[in-house]
This record gives structure tokens, sequence and C-alpha cells, in this order.
């Protein structure tokens, strides 16, 4: 597409691919500043650019573009281009997270490719640069992650969008970023607590996953394009429902789920420690119907990387009936997702849209 009236008749399948444009532009335009910097720096941040240009489903600015779309933003002042630029520095946000999870969960890789600050390790150890390499891969990737955050506002505020429209949206923008930073802290926090709490677990995918996946996308769309209170309100339900159902069966792969389809080892969730809430209702059944059980899953949880060991505690959490409970609560949220999208009575276009995202995002794994 060359100008941004092209834009008013944009697939909404299209979208990915013209998010992917619109950074590949932005990273082109960033590129004379960071050489001014030097070299070193130009080296790591090309890290991040491999990481946002080649992988990735673009869902966060989908969402905001159908939150737009759907609030008829189309019909109004906003200059379409700008606003799918706005939209694209959600991806930044999106690095910016799993860059830096990668980091605390200690992960070799992401999307069947060395985490960043794996692959900085290795380039380090390569160059027989002198130090720890461990350390520099690290070191370098949590500043490569900082410079994603601060790019993300960057784009956001430089999109072209109306000041008025980045008034409206401060809300939606402020929100998400403290509650995705906000639910990483309080994630860590259970895992070094070894807290069981199926309600703050709760909190964890709800503002971990589901505020900054799909409710803050979308509520950001719509209130760029000036949506009323009770669309506004429809959306977030969907986007809160639809988001912890999604967290929810993410919690499922990481027990139960291929490495070919997750990117990620066996069981990870188990070698990592992750307190979810497939987790805390395990350990609850599990007290009640095999305490043995429930003390083996306990003093293994987080300490051990031996695939034998971590296929007896998928057994034993599959035993517990853990498993079900979940694939319940996702059915529920989906259903309750789809009530919410029911009421925002929008076009029959980004209906759909939604309501195949919600579907597919939450079905169970082939």
């Amino acid at each position: 597409m060359t100008n941004s009236e092209d834009f008013h008749q944009l697939p909404l399948a299209d979208v990915p691919k013209h998010v992917r444009a619109e950074l590949a532009d932005f990273l082109k335009d960033r590129e004379p500043q960071i050489a001014k910097i030097g070299k070193p720096v130009t080296e790591a941040i090309e890290h991040l650019e491999r990481f946002i240009l080649d992988g990735g489903k673009r869902i966060r600015p989908l969402y905001a573009w159908a939150g737009f779309v759907a609030a008829d933003g189309l019909l109004g002042d906003e200059d379409p281009q700008a606003v799918l630029r706005a939209a694209s520095s959600l991806e930044f946000i999106q690095s910016c997270a799993l860059i830096h999870d990668d980091i605390v969960d200690a992960s070799d890789t992401r999307r069947g490719n060395p985490t960043v600050h794996r692959a900085v390790e290795a380039k380090h150890r390569e160059l027989g640069w002198t130090g720890n390499s461990e350390d520099f891969g690290r070191a370098a990737a949590i500043l490569i992650g900082d410079m994603s955050l601060v790019w993300a506002e960057d784009m956001f505020l430089d999109s072209g969008i109306s000041q008025a429209a980045i008034q409206r949206a401060r809300e939606p923008w402020r929100e998400m970023r403290t509650e995705v930073i906000g639910g990483q802290l309080l994630d860590v926090s259970l895992e070094a607590a070894a807290i069981e709490s199926v309600e703050l677990s709760d909190s964890v995918n709800r503002f971990k996953t589901a505020a900054y996946t799909i409710e803050r996308p979308l509520h950001l769309g719509a209130a760029i394009a000036g949506a009323p209170q009770s669309l506004v309100e429809a959306f977030r339900g969907y986007g809160r429902d639809i988001g912890i159902a999604f967290q929810l069966r993410d919690d499922q792969l990481g027990v139960f789920g291929d490495p070919k389809i997750t990117g990620k080892p066996s069981g990870d969730d188990l070698r990592e420690g992750k307190r979810t809430v497939l987790m805390a209702i395990a350990l609850q059944r599990a007290d009640e119907q095999d305490p043995a059980a429930a003390q083996f899953l306990r003093e293994n949880l987080g300490t051990t990387a031996d695939p034998v060991v971590l296929s007896k505690m998928a057994q034993m959490i599959e035993d517990s009936g853990a498993p079900a409970e979940i694939e319940k609560r996702i059915d529920d949220l989906t259903q309750s997702g789809l009530a919410h999208l029911a009421k925002a009575n929008v076009n029959s276009d980004v209906t759909e849209l939604l309501r195949s995202l919600a579907i597919k995002s939450t079905a169970r794994a082939k």
C-alpha cells in the first residue's frame, strides 16, 4: 500500500504484514542514530531487529486495529495509516516483555530459536571477548529489552495520530504498561515465595497476559476512535475473559505441550517452577487425594530438569484432575467472552475476526 487512503480498505487478514512493514520502517529510521553511538550498539540492536521482525503473530496490533475499526474509526478524521503505526508500537512492548521474561526464566529458546540473551552470550563466546559470556548476554539483553520499551513510546507518540487521540488513549496505554510489568513482578514473587494461591495465580493471568494481549489493545484502538464507554466496556469484558482463557491454555501447554508446537522444551513450566492456576489446583487436589504426590510435586517444582522426573510430575498433575478443571474454565471463559462480544454489536467482519481469534487462541492443541 502506498498511501494512507488505501488503509480504509485494509483487509483484517492483511494487518500483520503491514504491521511488520511499519516496524521495519521505524527500525530503519533509527539506524543512523544508533550508528553514531557505536558499532557494538548497532550489532546489539540487530538482535532486537531480528527478534521483532522475524517472529510473532502481531496479535496485539491486530486487536488494536480491530478496536479502532469496530468503533467506526475509519469514518472519523484520524489517518488510518497513523493508527496502524500506533498499533504497531505494541510489538515493541511485546518484545521487551518476552526478552526480559526469557532472562527471568533462564529460558534457552523462544519460537524455536535461541533467546536473545543466549544469542548474545554465544556471540560473546565466539568472538573471544573478555569476561563471562553468560553475564554479558544477560546484561546486553536487559538493555536491548529496555530499548524496545523506549521505542514503543516513541513509535506511539510519533505515529501521527492526533493529540486528541493520544489523550483519549492515554488511560489504556498507561494502564497496560503498568499491568504487564506488575503482573510479571507478581509472577516471580509467587515463584520465590512458593505461594499456592489460585486467586493470585488468576491475577498473574489477568495482568501479565490478558490485559496487555487483548483487553488493553482493544481498549486502545477504541479510545483512539473515540468510542463510547459502553463499547469500551464490552471490549474489555471480551478481552479479559478471552485473555485469561488464552493464558490458561498456555499453562496447559507449559506442562503437556509438544515442543514442536510450543517452541519450548517439554515441561518447561515445571522446570521453571511456575505457580500457575493449573499447578495451584493440582496441589490442592493432590493434598486431598494423594499427599505423597503433593509432596513430590512441591519438592521438584522448579528444582529439576530431569526429563523422567518432569514426566512423572506431569502424570501426577493429570491424575489430580486439575487439567480437566482448567479445560472447563477455558470453555466457560470463552463463552462469557463471546457473550461480551455479542453485546458490543459491531460490524460483522470485526465480530467474525474477534470470534475466530477467541476460538483459535483458546482451542486445544491438535
